[in-house]
């Protein structure tokens, strides 16, 4: 039987287990991939701590992973416009930390002959993600958008797909990803208090919008530098931003936006950054690195050759 890491209910790290699992069968509108690859993101181990439980129920043992990269190998009733062979990358039905997963067809998307499936793997959330938030600011060229928590996946994914526009980017990250950053040609800013400041310093003539992915008091606390609130979005605490007059990331999740973030990648204006790809057999390393925090850029499993 095809292997898969799950949870087996919710809480820490103790609850997570690889498992044989049944191979899925591909239902209407959906697609079976042998994957390749699957991302690892923050998400993935609040599913399994029960913190979204309320909004996303989950049935046990739950598979981890929310984005994969992979080959077909079935296809549903009504997705035949994909078939057996295809290399494709997407959004998963119920997992991805596993050797087989189902795609929604609306969510799966061909992959570019140019990209790995490393790579390819990293874009569905992350990326696509960033590219809505990005889009749903609007910002010409020549303006200035400030991305709090600007080191993690989707903000090196943002500040690229903003720089590709001719968009200035100052970023809030720690000091041990302030190279990396200005690498991709962004001001780097130190987060915490007197980040505000910090900012001013760096833009005198301001910030047009705030890209926000941490929440909380680092929200608060550069909140104030923008006077337009409708430039305001946050990834990261719905609660916060709607207090302070700004709105969540208008997620679109269709193909169309797969398919672009994969043509920014292809074409190398979007790098995905992938900085750890962990062997399946390492798949609770590669979740801690995440979870931990510390992650730079974009962290894969590699399930299959």
């Amino acid at each position: 039987m095809p292997k898969a890491y799950v949870f087996t209910q919710y809480g820490g790290p103790e609850v997570e287990t690889f498992a044989e699992v049944e191979r899925p069968v591909p239902g209407p509108g959906q697609v079976l991939v042998a994957v390749r690859a699957a991302g690892v993101n923050p998400v993935d181990w609040k599913r399994r701590s029960g913190y979204l439980a309320q909004i996303a129920p989950v049935d046990f043992p739950a598979v981890f992973g929310g984005e994969v990269s992979g080959v077909v190998e079935e296809v549903g009733n009504g997705a035949g416009e994909f078939a057996p062979g295809d290399e494709v990358f997407g959004n998963t039905v119920a997992g991805g930390y596993a050797e087989y997963a189902l795609l929604p067809l609306e969510l799966t998307a061909p992959k570019p002959a140019g990209l790995s499936f490393a790579d390819a793997a990293t874009l569905p959330i992350a990326a696509a993600t960033a590219y809505d938030g990005v889009r749903q600011l609007g910002l010409p060229p020549g303006t200035t958008l400030l991305i709090t928590g600007v080191g993690g996946g989707v903000g090196v994914a943002a500040a690229q797909i903003a720089k590709h526009t001719g968009v200035t980017v100052i970023g809030t990250a720690s000091a041990g990803k302030k190279d990396f950053l200005e690498s991709l040609g962004v001001v780097h800013v130190e987060p915490g208090p007197g980040a505000a400041d910090r900012v001013r310093a760096a833009a005198p003539d301001g910030v047009d919008a705030i890209y926000d992915l941490v929440g909380g008091t680092a929200l608060e606390e550069v909140a104030g530098l923008l006077e337009d609130r409708s430039k305001l979005i946050t990834a990261a605490d719905w609660e916060t931003v709607a207090r302070l007059g700004g709105s969540p990331v208008q997620r679109v999740r269709n193909r169309a936006v797969l398919e672009a973030v994969a043509d920014l990648a292809a074409t190398g204006a979007l790098r995905p950054f992938v900085t750890q790809a962990f062997p399946f057999e390492q798949a609770p390393a590669a979740l801690r690195a995440v979870e931990d925090g510390h992650a730079r850029g974009k962290i894969v499993i590699e399930v299959g050759a």
